[in-house]
């Protein structure tokens, strides 16, 4: 698998992509990883979860590019290994039907657990350049989003903008 490159999305577009975010346990193990790196024990106790469990699918998300050992450091007579995420967000391809659908349910379950979420749906009428502009914005609101420090809660941000497919194409 290619390195990710540094502070890039991840652009979820392959069959090993696919397979990672197909497990909702890998889901869970992406959104503590965003807490910073962690080593496979403190990953299994933050959530409730067997060390092999987590060596498991730690291995399935590291062949797929998504986690890398970030640096490790010597313990008692072993090496304890610091894992961490090679993205700080996922991106879908463009008209890719299984992106969309790997990163909504990879999103389901945490929207789902928050007793207070913010979610909206509504369908506007746009022309081509306004929704565009507004593609625009959206995404450079969330690349630039400034994260507080290490001992502040942590959100789950989705946006996403879409033509249904009712929709005139655009001239």
């Amino acid at each position: 698998m290619t390195d990710q490159i540094p502070g890039e999305p991840l652009r979820v577009s392959t069959p090993p992509h696919f397979k990672a975010l197909a497990h909702p346990f890998r889901h869970r193990l992406l959104f503590a990883l965003g807490s910073g790196p962690a080593t496979i024990s403190q990953l299994a106790a933050g959530l409730g979860a067997a060390k092999g469990t987590v060596a498991h699918h730690l291995k399935v998300l590291t062949e797929a590019g998504m986690v890398r050992v970030g640096h490790s450091r010597q313990v008692r007579g072993g090496t304890e290994q610091y894992h961490e995420r090679t993205f700080r967000r996922m991106v879908g391809e463009s008209g890719d039907r299984d992106a969309t659908t790997a990163l909504l349910t990879a999103v389901a379950e945490q929207v789902a657990a928050d007793p207070d979420p913010l979610l909206h749906l509504r369908h506007l009428r746009l022309t081509f350049a306004q929704a565009a502009r507004l593609r625009a914005t959206l995404d450079d609101l969330i690349a630039s989003a400034d994260e507080a420090g290490p001992d502040e809660s942590r959100y789950g941000v989705l946006v996403a903008l879409y033509r249904q497919g009712d929709s005139a194409s655009p001239s």
